[in-house]
């Protein structure tokens, strides 16, 4: 069951790096990002592209090394690295975000309480994964 886990928590990886390619569009960055400065601008998808490369990295490695992940010291301390990891962004999920962004906003607050538990889960299932064994 925890390889299972550990294969969907892949896929969902992936997935959630190729949504990134929507990101300069859905979030209107032609116009939103056009009052920085050249160095922000870039910066912001620059960043953006490297957020989803190492989501998308993430989420190759539950893929194609889901066993050694598990059965090994070195995959069960690289899962210990990405529990923090997720759990930190859950953190940030709930205290950074102000409310005002979500609240009173349908899709939004779908949105907003999916990826509270996606963090939730991905954190968890990561951190037992180095503490289970």
């Amino acid at each position: 069951m925890l390889l299972l886990q550990l294969e969907l928590a892949g896929w969902l990886l992936l997935g959630l790096a190729l949504v990134h390619v929507i990101f300069p569009r859905y979030f209107d960055w032609r116009n939103e990002l056009r009052p920085l400065s050249l160095i922000n601008r870039q910066m912001m998808q620059v960043h953006t592209f490297f957020i989803a490369l190492t989501v998308g990295l993430m989420g190759v490695l539950c893929l194609i090394a889901t066993e050694e992940l598990v059965a090994t010291p070195l995959g069960r301390l690289i899962c210990l690295g990405l529990g923090i990891f997720w759990l930190v962004r859950l953190v940030v999920q709930l205290l950074w975000y102000s409310p005002a962004l979500w609240r009173g906003k349908p899709f939004e607050t779908v949105v907003h309480v999916f990826f509270i538990g996606l963090w939730s889960w991905l954190g968890g299932l990561f951190c037992f994964v180095y503490f289970a064994n």
